[in-house]
């Protein structure tokens, strides 16, 4: 893992200033036992309920990136040299209503807008800032669940391995989007669209390492969907599905009350978890060799409620999860042999949402 300039391990947790949140905390993490502590925070931005780190060189290497989801849609950059993160010139409108995930690519900084149906495209800066909004790709169609699915949804974006497409997942359309961005001009263009199972809800996807297959986490059925991942040619192709519960909760008359929030692939692809909001569990799935198939192993306590992020540390050997509504980071040491995480710890970190590692 690398660190800032004194060589401290942190993490930055985004939280909802709106629900009594600190915005953004960072906090020091013990190396051998993964322990967190409070180091500062800034309430700079509102509602920062998804973050991303810049890595490299160039504009955006260094800075921390994080949507505002509020009505109006809004991202910023902020400098994460000290303890309290400073914005990095102003908190720029991203032209769409509700971003609820974030990536670098390109040159740019894209916003997932669920909201709107869309994704927004900010070039970014020489000092890591995101400029005005360059363009807006604005997604169509809707699904079966009358009251999650009557317009797009766009819940994640994100670049694929190869760095050659952009990849979004909407919600609403049961759909993944395939784009190509043109790093000169910072417009997507549609390349294609895999229809998902009507009313699943794709809300977040993960890679396999290896790059050849992708992960589909569903929220309105607790439901994982594995795809084969053609980077030449830009394919997304279902392949299977698999539940991340040993058994079909009660249903709410509009699909299951779980609602699963994350999904997050081992670093040696051997196993897969997914939060999962409703019962306050966390899904171990094994994945066989080729990564094609998708086995439940068990569920574990999450250490808390609602956990509606979960994050691998860099090493690998350990799981955070960001309880929303009992306001806490829970962190769990992974069995190298089985994958089952331990709850080693927590936290108090108010309607926390996200967790990201420098």
């Amino acid at each position: 893992m690398t660190g800032s300039d004194d060589g401290v391990v942190r993490a930055f947790i985004g939280s909802f200033t709106s629900a009594g949140g600190r915005g953004i905390t960072v906090a020091a993490v013990d190396r051998r036992t993964g322990a967190l502590t409070v180091l500062g925070a800034t309430d700079a931005v509102p509602d920062p309920s998804y973050l991303a780190l810049g890595h490299g060189q160039g504009p955006g290497g260094g800075a921390l990136y994080t949507v505002s989801e509020t009505e109006h849609g809004a991202a910023a950059a902020l400098d994460i040299t000290g303890d309290e993160p400073r914005l990095i010139g102003g908190i720029r409108p991203v032209d769409g209503a509700g971003p609820t995930h974030l990536a670098l690519a390109g040159g740019h900084l894209l916003t997932a807008n669920y909201g709107t149906g869309s994704v927004s495209v900010l070039p970014v800066g020489p000092d890591g800032s995101p400029g005005p909004v360059a363009s807006v790709l604005r997604h169509e169609g809707s699904g079966p669940n009358k009251d999650r699915q009557r317009s797009p949804h766009a819940h994640q974006v994100l670049p694929d391995p190869s760095g050659n497409w952009v990849l979004g997942v909407d919600l609403g359309t049961d759909s993944v989007r395939i784009c190509a961005l043109d790093p000169a001009t910072g417009t997507l263009s549609p390349h294609g669209e895999t229809a998902l199972r009507p009313g699943t809800g794709p809300r977040h996807l993960a890679f396999h390492p290896a790059g050849g297959h992708a992960y589909v986490l569903n929220e309105l059925e607790p439901t994982v969907t594995v795809c084969r991942w053609n980077a030449a040619a830009g394919v997304l192709e279902p392949v299977g599905e698999t539940s991340v519960l040993p058994a079909e909760p009660a249903a709410d008359g509009e699909g299951t009350v779980t609602y699963p929030s994350e999904v997050v692939v081992s670093h040696d692809g051997r196993f897969l978890w997914t939060a999962n909001r409703g019962d306050d569990t966390i899904s171990v799935l094994a994945l066989d060799a080729t990564g094609e198939r998708a086995t439940l192993v068990t569920t574990v306590d999450c250490g808390g409620h609602w956990p509606r992020d979960l994050a691998l540390d860099p090493a690998g050997h350990r799981l955070y999860a960001a309880n929303e509504r009992s306001g806490d980071v829970s962190w769990f040491d992974i069995d190298p042999a089985t994958g089952i995480p331990r709850r080693a710890g927590a936290l108090e970190v108010p309607a926390a949402s996200c967790v990201v590692f420098a």
